[in-house]
This record gives structure tokens, C-alpha cells and sequence, in this order.
């Protein structure tokens, strides 16, 4: 049953409808029989479950009887299960109400990836974003400056960004399969600005937002500035449950939903284009506006690119629909160039909403942004190879060094997200940082408090070297022992 779930809620409202039934549960489950002592099995594999997402926290579980009847063995054994569950943290009763899922005390909240920190001359595998090199930089550079003395007279406010970009991104999603116009286009400073205008206009405290679990970190937290409340929807190694993001859809009616359908960030999965089309109808059936994170669409390294979420959905389906892009991933994030393709109506909305805070963004940057733009079909297969080869790297100094760890390689984007076997992931980034090596937990990345912590996402946007050297600093650090709890890590973690 990987990548399966039966449970159609994270952690966001409608707490007390949330349960799972004893025929779902049951598929999760292992055997019983010939296991002993079974109720031991069974507890280890449901506190995995929840530790990996696949179960959600405040979920009422099966009635003992029902479960018991599901995995064919004895009522006796369920109550120890549950018991075992009760006393190692991993569930709770409500008298008259069952039991419930929870995690063990100590399981701190995660927040958003430090971006900052002292130990800048360690080996960073918490941030997932590619460089530039100098000759690339130096000939756009060169390129540009003729270009730039032509706005010297201008105001240089573009509020929408520069025309010329904005037709060239429009461009660019008409020859991946979506015919755009520059109206639809608005240039924002990276993707996340773009998201957070997006949340900013759509949303208001309260409502509901359906995420992806794990997702992306800085996109959780700005919901959870925003005070909007996530529920999320599980993605695993194997991909998306649709029935279950469909079932979401109906049950919760969210307002917003933020999906990243290509190489997701963690997981590395590709949705397939039959589910785009179901998510897509399902969405507009419920009124909830899609946002769509593209922003590793084009990084195909085993697959053809896809073609963008929007060319998948029925044209009715996307009134409601919002694409992030952005240069950071594919490009450079220092340029801090991105863009939302929208409504036209919805992008003069937003533009006006971003004079609230930010006039326009550099025109030196959108200069330089258009001229990388327009040599990508130069730039991108070389960076492509360049990928796949520091991902063989990878591979293979986790398969020399720690052979215990498991992972499924994506065919696309910047990482893997490997399975440590148990759930040491933020004592193991807390140590690791005394041997140099700067990575997060991957528990960062939870929608829900406290799951993912047998779960690293490390890039391989290092040269090979340097992710040899990483992986090999990790195996000392793991081999050296561990903390039994990650307390120590707290103190780093941004709110």
C-alpha cells in the first residue's frame, strides 16, 4: 500500500471529523500473524506511519473490535497495541470518544530552514538552489549594460515588470504547451513573493488552505504568518493519493490550495497529467483557487519536461488557477526573479497590492533575468547534465557510506529525500553541524508538528566532491552517536 493514505486531513480544521477506517488502517499494517509479540509489530508500525506522515496527528483510530476484525486476530492484541501506542506518546484517549493519534512529548514544532547562521564555512545541504557560474554572469552582464542606459531616464517603477520580460516568460509557457499572454504574467521578487501576494489577496486569517505534506517549508511559514489554516494531504515516495486530495476537496472546501506537482519539493515526485486534470476539476468543483509551484518543472533529468499543470485541466478548470515560476532553481536566486502566471484581472489586482509594499523590482535584475532567458535552450542542458552527474555522486557515496539508508530517486529536481530507517533526523543535522556539514531535518519540511524525523532531504546542487565529503562527514557523525533528543537543535529553529 506505499503511497497510499486514508486519511483525508492534516493539520488544520475539522479536527473531530477526522478518523480512519479498520479496513484502510489494516492495508497499512503488517501481518500479525507469526509475529511475536504481535501487539509490538503493530505499534511500531503505526508510530512509523505517523512519524512518516502517512497517518496525521488528531486522527481517531478504529474501535479495537473493528480493527481487530480487519487484521484477523484477537481484540486482546489490538488493546495492547493501543496501550503501547498510549504509553509511548503516540496516541491518546478522549473519554467516550476513542483514540487518537499524537507524538511522544519532546517532538518540538518545526519551523522554516535557517537561512543564516554562523557556520557559513560548512558543507550546505539545507539549501537547495543551484550557483551561476562567473562566465555566464560576466557575458549577461556585458550584454545588458547597453540595455540599461535606455531606462536610466525612466521612473524604472514596473510594478507588473518589464514588458519585454514579461512577454518572454509568457513565451515560454506557450512553447511548454500553454498559450500565455503578457497580461497573465506579473514579475515578482522570487516565487515565495509571489506566493505571498498570492496568500496575501485570496486569503484572510482562518482559511483554509490544502497542502501537500511534507511541502515546502518557507511556503508553510508564510501561511502560517498569514494565520491561515493548512490541511494537508500526504505525498510519498510513490506520489499523490488523488481520492484522498479529492475527498479533501469536498470535506474541508478550502479557499487556497498550494501543490507542487513537479519534482516535489521534498519527495521528488511527478504527478502524472490524468491526476492534474482530477485535481484541477476537483478544485474548481469546490471553489478553491489552485496555486501551482512550478519552480522545478523545467529541471527534468530522467523524463521530458512536463508540460505546465494548467495545459492538463479542462478550460473551465482554470479559472481559479495560479503557476509560480521562478530563476532561483533553474538559473540563479541571487537574480530574485520570479512570476506568477494568472487571470489578467487577478494580476492587476495583485499588482496593485504589491505597491503596497514593493514599488517594482530591479531593473538590472530583469534585464539580466530576460538576456538568461533568452539563451535557456543554451544554458539549461548543461545544467541538466551537470545535475545528473553530481546525483550519481550522491548516490553513490550514501550507497559506500550508509547503506542502511534508503531512497527513491527522483527523475527530476534538486534532491532526494532518504529514509534513515529511525527517527533521528534532528539530532543527526545538530551533530552534523559539529563536523561541518549544514542540513535540516526532515521535519522542517512536515505540514504537520513533528513528523519526518527519520527523514533527510539533501541536495545535490554540491559539486561531486563536496557531497562525498558531506555524506562521508555524516556516516562520522552518525557512527559517533547521537543525542536522545534533539532539544539542543531548538534554539536555531526560526518561528
Amino acid at each position: 500500500m506505499a503511497g497510499t493514505s486514508p486519511f483525508p486531513l492534516g493539520g488544520g480544521a475539522g479536527r473531530a471529523d477526522r478518523s480512519v477506517g479498520s479496513r484502510q488502517l489494516a492495508a497499512m499494517l503488517p501481518d500479525p500473524a507469526g509475529t511475536r509479540p504481535a501487539y509490538r509489530h503493530l505499534a511500531r508500525a503505526i508510530s512509523a506511519l505517523i512519524l512518516d506522515g502517512r497517518i496525521a496527528l488528531h486522527v481517531r483510530l478504529p474501535a479495537e473490535r473493528e480493527l481487530a476484525t480487519a487484521l484477523r486476530t484477537s481484540r486482546t492484541t489490538v488493546t495492547a497495541t493501543y496501550d503501547l501506542l498510549r504509553e509511548s506518546g503516540y496516541a491518546h484517549s478522549r473519554q467516550g470518544s476513542g483514540t487518537w493519534t499524537a507524538l511522544p512529548d519532546g517532538r518540538a514544532l518545526s519551523g522554516v530552514n535557517r537561512l543564516l547562521g554562523p557556520e557559513e564555512t560548512a558543507i550546505d545541504l539545507a539549501r537547495a538552489a543551484p550557483g551561476l557560474s562567473e562566465q555566464t554572469l560576466a557575458q549577461a552582464i556585458a550584454e545588458v549594460t547597453p540595455h540599461l542606459t535606455d531606462h536610466a531616464h525612466t521612473p524604472g517603477y514596473y510594478p507588473y515588470g518589464l514588458p519585454a520580460l514579461r512577454a518572454a516568460i509568457a513565451d515560454r509557457f506557450t512553447a511548454r504547451g500553454l498559450t500565455t499572454v503578457p497580461e497573465q504574467i506579473l514579475v515578482t521578487s522570487g516565487a515565495q513573493h509571489a506566493l505571498t501576494l498570492s496568500l496575501g489577496l485570496l486569503g484572510r486569517p482562518g482559511d483554509r488552505v490544502l497542502v501537500e505534506n511534507p511541502s515546502y517549508p518557507n511556503a508553510l511559514e508564510a501561511m502560517r504568518r498569514g494565520r491561515l489554516r493548512t490541511v494537508s494531504v500526504p505525498v510519498t515516495d510513490a506520489g499523490w493519493d488523488v481520492e484522498i486530495i479529492e475527498s479533501t476537496f469536498r470535506q474541508t472546501v478550502p479557499q487556497l490550495a498550494y501543490l507542487i506537482p513537479d519534482f516535489q519539493n521534498p519527495t521528488g515526485a511527478l504527478m502524472p497529467a490524468a491526476d492534474r486534470s482530477r485535481v484541477a476539476r476537483a478544485a474548481a468543483r469546490a471553489g478553491c483557487w489552485l496555486i501551482i509551484d512550478e519552480t522545478l518543472a523545467e529541471l527534468a533529468l530522467d523524463v521530458p519536461a512536463p508540460h505546465p499543470f494548467a495545459a492538463c485541466a479542462a478550460p473551465g478548470d482554470t479559472g481559479q488557477l495560479i503557476t509560480l515560476g521562478s530563476m532561483s532553481k533553474t538559473h540563479w536566486g541571487g537574480l530574485r526573479i520570479g512570476w506568477l502566471r494568472a487571470p489578467a484581472r487577478l494580476v492587476t489586482e495583485l499588482a496593485s497590492e504589491r505597491v503596497a509594499s514593493d514599488m517594482g523590482g530591479s531593473v538590472l535584475d530583469q534585464l539580466l533575468a530576460l538576456t538568461l532567458l533568452a539563451r535557456a535552450d543554451e544554458l539549461l542542458p548543461p545544467r541538466l547534465e551537470q545535475l545528473r552527474q553530481q546525483r550519481a555522486a550522491l548516490v553513490a557515496a550514501l550507497t559506500e557510506q550508509v547503506p542502511q539508508w534508503s531512497w527513491h530517486q527522483p527523475a527530476g529536481g534538486l534532491s532526494l529525500w532518504v529514509d534513515l530507517a529511525e527517527p533521528i533526523a534532528s539530532a543527526l543535522a545538530e551533530r552534523a553541524l559539529t563536523h561541518g556539514v549544514r542540513i535540516e531535518s526532515g521535519a522542517v519540511f512536515a505540514a504537520d508538528p513533528g513528523i519526518f524525523e527519520q527523514r533527510l532531504r539533501i541536495p545535490f546542487t554540491a559539486t561531486a566532491a563536496q557531497l562525498q565529503e558531506a555524506v562521508r562527514r555524516l556516516a562520522t557523525a552518525l557512527t559517533a552517536g547521537l543525542p536522545s533528543t534533539p532539544a539542543a537543535r531548538r534554539a536555531h529553529w526560526v518561528a
